[in-house]
């Protein structure tokens, strides 16, 4: 199968950020997401932001959403809340990188083990809608990868925000979905 789906940022340092209901009900549809690709044969990568002493070395100060970070000493790459979050914890032949920008693609190796295993259709689920997913959306499509956005499977602090990238962005670069159309597209 030459599908993925793309899992960025379901890390509990990142989930808090959403109001607790909102987490466990995106955690539990994106679960049955993971399941239903796994049991169809598809590729599941799951991306996470983790920073070293490196990666904080080299975000300039003028980076307005990393420079705080790095200020900070935030989101160490093996602090727990920066993991895969328990309830979809990676298996054996799943994809995993780490990131050190908002996109899944720019600062990591995805696109070439993607590529590797023939993959040409993503699908995307993830927090936030408004930065990993935006950004993500924007660079695989610039990539030519055919691209779904799962719009029950992604999530945003801002609801305002959120709705007008899922209903007046995201169409232009990928066909915004529910997950219950997922089994139609595997």
């Amino acid at each position: 199968m030459n599908l993925a789906l793309l899992l960025m940022d379901f890390q509990p340092a990142i989930l808090s950020f959403l109001a607790e209901d909102d987490r466990a009900a995106l955690l539990g549809r994106t679960e049955q997401v993971v399941a239903e690709v796994r049991a169809r044969g598809g590729a599941v990568a799951f991306v996470r932001a983790g920073f070293t002493e490196a990666d904080w070395a080299a975000v300039p100060p003028a980076n307005r959403s990393f420079a705080p970070i790095a200020r900070h000493r935030l989101m160490h790459e093996a602090d727990p809340g920066t993991a895969v979050h328990a309830r979809l914890a990676p298996q054996d032949g799943d994809i995993v990188v780490r990131k050190t920008r908002f996109g899944a693609l720019s600062t990591t190796d995805l696109d070439r083990r993607l590529r590797e295993r023939g993959v040409t259709t993503l699908v995307i689920a993830g927090v936030s809608t408004s930065g990993a997913v935006l950004s993500t959306v924007l660079d695989a499509a610039d990539r030519d990868y055919r691209l779904h956005v799962l719009a029950d499977g992604v999530a945003d602090p801002d609801p305002e925000v959120h709705d007008v990238l899922l209903q007046r962005v995201f169409p232009a670069y990928a066909e915004v979905v529910e997950t219950g159309a997922l089994p139609a597209l595997l």
